[in-house]
Order: structure tokens, then sequence, then C-alpha cells
């Protein structure tokens, strides 16, 4: 019973990270929108592009944080080893303080070396207003750390909220006031550029502010709450006779001890994250240079912001896909601790099964609905290649979304080291793909191709792995050939329904953002509604595979009432 208890809040308390990673990803694609509309599509590419090396840098320094000082503070915590939380807590202090300088230095100073090496040399300006949030991130993460490490991921939802929201207004209002002061430089210097570098600068400064004040929030939290009882735990010492004596103290574990744990800790995740983000910075680099050795280069900071625009709707439903499947994994980690293989399978074919009901319609969606969600998103651009780009990279979605939730799967089981391993060889592959392609094709477009690639190749290696320790076979029908029939119909569909009320809606309406906001509304409810009645009826789940999932016994309620199940 009490096991029972402690899976439901550990799910429960997952859920709420889950469910707060959808609403942060939804808040950073709105504030993205008007910020485009700001700085442009070429200022879009200069952010982009900072925003890659911040990514790095933040993983190099500070990314892995959170968990490492959650499972360090969790054990000790579980043992009453207050003293060592303290200790923990100093260590990993020390270790922010020296890595986010040392990050927040190379940022700063190398921005000119960077830039150029990127062949953008207006980045400059956004890498440095983005510097100094890799020192603030790092504090940052202890906190966060340790309150999930103490059970409690309310704070870090919180905190998550609050930062997204300050960053959303900052970014806004200083992407304004620096895109006009830009605008005067470009009349001193004769240039064209400093508008949007500007611009892309004081959209960073949001990012900083949103993390200073979620950690001063922390702080703030940490002195009312945080304190904890002095002393390390106590044991029974035994007598002569044998019997109990007074307790005593246990012995503490020294800064050496728990700086080797802490490492220990981080370099797995550090290792595997930078694999998996450091492929956006070579594709950056890659792509500008192969562009400009073909005497094309001129353009290169307009695509890049193109690619940055499609990466804002091509994460959001990989992220909404991977968070609600989150809360099935805990459940995979008790099956493994039980030795309960049938169980292990059934988690790891639902898992997989439920990322696909997600991902594939949204990649099916986009690809239908592409013209108008572009358009009433980026409405001050044109927006034709970033059209195509978006269908073109549909197929991207549902392959990112499998090969992450394939990593997590594999992670549950307890084998840490493959997907590093398959991601080293994906990267690989992708780094000589993107080189073809883009000699072949001169354009954007070689970018997509490439990233479908690595994660083609990192899905494939990481089924082959849990075959090999699990011994399942995927159930194709409902895991993939179900979902994609239901979602070509739905998608053919929508595309019908949204080219007949464009004909039908007067023109001037139509084309205007409130228009395309009715149309996009609009097929999006019809879209929901035909690919839900579609899984019914073609038995895509059963009631008890429906009920494992998240919010699995409101959407059998709803089907049940509507008779198709």
């Amino acid at each position: 019973m009490i096991n029972n208890s402690k899976s439901r809040n550990f799910i429960a308390q997952g859920s709420i990270l889950a469910i707060t990673g959808i609403v942060c990803r939804i808040i950073g694609m709105l504030y993205r929108i008007p910020l485009v509309d700001i700085i442009g599509t070429i200022g879009n590419g200069y952010y982009t592009s900072a925003y890659s090396i911040y990514n790095i840098l933040l993983i190099l320094s500070s990314y892995s944080l959170p968990t490492a000082v959650s499972k360090v503070v969790s054990t000790r915590l579980a043992k009453e080893r207050y003293d060592d939380v303290r200790t923990t807590l100093r260590v990993a202090f020390v270790y922010a303080t020296l890595m986010g300088a040392f990050a927040c230095g190379l940022m700063y100073f190398g921005s000119d070396m960077i830039a150029g090496f990127l062949e953008k040399p207006f980045c400059r300006y956004a890498m440095r207003t983005l510097a100094p949030t890799i020192w603030v991130m790092a504090y940052l993460g202890i906190m966060r750390g340790y309150f999930q490490g103490s059970g409690n991921m309310v704070p870090t939802a919180v905190s998550q909220v609050i930062e997204q929201i300050i960053n959303a207004a900052v970014s806004i209002i200083m992407a304004i006031l620096l895109f006009n002061y830009g605008a005067k430089a470009n009349l001193i210097y004769a240039e064209t550029d400093y508008s949007y570098a500007y611009g892309a600068a004081g959209a960073t400064i949001g990012t900083g502010m949103g993390a200073l004040i979620a950690l001063l929030f922390f702080i703030l939290l940490f002195l009312l709450y945080g304190r904890m009882p002095s002393g390390n735990g106590y044991v029974r010492a035994r007598n002569a006779d044998g019997s109990l004596g007074r307790a005593r103290s246990r012995r503490r574990e020294s800064s050496g001890q728990l700086a080797k744990v802490l490492l220990v800790t981080l370099i797995p995740i550090l290792l595997s994250s930078t694999v998996y983000n450091i492929s956006t910075v070579l594709d950056d680099f890659i792509f500008s240079r192969s562009m400009n050795a073909l005497g094309v280069g001129a353009s290169c900071v307009f695509l890049w912001g193109v690619f940055g625009e499609y990466r804002i709707l091509f994460n959001i439903p990989v992220a909404i896909s991977n968070s609600l499947s989150s809360s099935v994994i805990p459940s995979l980690t008790n099956a493994v601790a039980d030795r309960d293989k049938r169980l292990i399978v059934q988690k790891l074919k639902l898992s997989m099964q439920f990322v696909m009901l997600i991902s594939i319609p949204a990649a099916m969606g986009l690809f239908a609905l592409a013209e108008p969600i572009c358009n009433l998103l980026f409405a001050s651009e044109d927006n034709t290649l970033l059209i195509s780009v978006l269908r073109h990279g549909s197929i991207t979605i549902i392959l990112y979304a499998l090969s992450t939730i394939t990593n997590g799967l594999l992670q549950g089981l307890g084998h840490l080291s493959e997907p590093l391993k398959n991601a080293v060889i994906a990267l690989v592959i992708h780094v000589i793909s993107l080189v073809v392609l883009v000699f072949v094709t001169h354009s954007i477009i070689a970018v997509i191709y490439a990233n479908s690639i690595f994660a083609l190749v990192v899905c494939v290696l990481n089924i082959a792995n849990l075959h090999s320790h699990v011994h399942f076979r995927i159930n194709m029908r409902n895991t993939f050939v179900i979902p994609f029939i239901s979602s070509a119909v739905m998608g053919a569909a929508v595309y019908g329904i949204s080219r007949l009320l464009q004909m039908l809606l007067p023109a001037a309406f139509a084309s205007g953002r409130a228009g395309l906001s009715v149309i996009v509304v609009i097929c999006m409810c019809i879209a929901l509604f035909v690919y839900a009645v579609l899984l019914a009826v073609l038995r895509a789940f059963t009631k008890e595979e429906l009920l494992e999932m998240p919010m699995g016994l409101r959407i059998y309620r709803l089907l049940n009432a509507m008779r198709l199940m």
C-alpha cells in the first residue's frame, strides 16, 4: 500500500512537470510570434544562432545540475543525512560558480570569434547579452534540483512558468527598444543589419531576466521553507551485551566524496545532452560554410531565420508527446525493479503507441494546414519558403518523438550508455549527409533532411537495442498503421475544409489574422473529432490500454458517451 502511494505521488509529481513543460512551450511559441514580427526573419536568424551556442555552453556548465543535485539530495534526505545535503549544496555551488563563470566568459569574450566561426558577425551582440544568463542558470539549477530532490516538483513548475512569462514580456519590450536603436545605427554606419542584430540581442535579455526572477523566487522559498534539521541522522549503538544503547550521529561524507558522486551523476547526462544539442551548432556552421563556398552565402542568415521559425512549430508537438509519455516511464522503472517481464513489454509497447498516437496526427496536421498556420503566426513575412520547409520537415516530428521516447525507455530499463552511443553514430551520419545535401539542394531543406536522417538512425538503433534486451515486437498495426491511416484521412479532410473556408469567407478577412484564426480553429476542432472517431472505429487500442494512458479515463468516458467504445 505504501509503495502504491509513493508510486502515485511520483507519477503525480512527474505529471506536474510534464503539464508545466507543455504550458511553457506554448508560452514560448506565443511570444515568438510578435518577436519575429519585430526583429524579422533575419533577426530571428541571429537569435537562433546565438541560442544554439548558448544551449551548448549551458549544457556543459549546468544543464544536468538539477537532475544530479536532485538524485544526490533525495538519497541523503531519505536517510536523514542533513549535513551531507548541506555539503552537497556547497559543492554544487562551487561547481556552478566555476563552470558558470567560465562558460559566461567564453561566450561574452569569445563572441567575436564564435560569430566569425559561424560567418555571422552581427550575431555577437545577441551572444553577449545571453552570456550572463548561463551563470544565473547554474545557480537556478541547484535550487531546482534541491526542491525536486525533496520530492516537491511544484516550486520548479511555478518557477518555470514565472520564468517564461517574464521572458516573454521583457523580450518583446527590449526587442522593440533595441531594434529602434539599431535602426539609428544603420543610418550612422550605412549598414542594414544593426537593427536586426540589436533586436535579437534585446530579445535575449528577456531570457536572462526570466532566469534571474526565477532564482530570486527560489532563494525566497528556500529562506522560508527550505531549512533542514541539524545533524546527520542517527543509528543505534549496541552495548557489549547486545542490547541497544543510546543513539549516535552518522558519519559525514566529505566534500571530495560528494563532489565525486555529483560528477559521476553529471557526466553521463552531460555527454548525452551535448551530442543531441551540438547537432544544431554543427548544422549552422556546415550550412553557412557550404553556402558561402557555393557563392550564395548572403542569404544564410535569412535561411537560418526560416529554420528558426520552423523549429518553433516543430518543438510544440514533440514536447507535448514526450511530456505526456513521461508519465508512463516511472511505471516501467517499477516493472524493471519487480522483474516483471510481461509488464515491461506492455509498458514499452504502450509508451511507443501513445507517442505515435500524438506525433503522427500532429505532423499530418502541420503538413495539411502549413499555409494558414504559417500565415497566421508570421503574418508580417513572406512565408512561401517556411511553408515548404514545414511540409518537408513534418516527418521529422514523428522521428524525433520516437527517438526521444526510445531513449527514455532504454534509460528506464537501466541501459544509460546505449542512447549516447547511438546518438554519436547518428551524429556522424548526420554530418556527412548534411554536407552532401547542401551541395545537392543549395537550400535550407538540406538541414531538414539531415535532421530526419539523424532521428531515423537513432530510432533504428534504439529499437534494435530494446529488442535485444527485452525481445518484444512492436505492434505495427496499432502503433503506426492505424494512426497513419486515421491521420491521412484527417489531414485530407482539414485540407479540403481549409480551402473551402478560404473560398467562402471574404478574401480580405480570410487573408488576415482574424480570418486565419477562424480557419485554423475550425480545422483543428474538426481534425480532433475526425481523428478520435477513426481511432475508435479502427480499434487502435483496447479499453485497458486506453485507461493506462495519461488522461485515459476522461478520453474513455467521452468515447463511451459518443458510443464509439
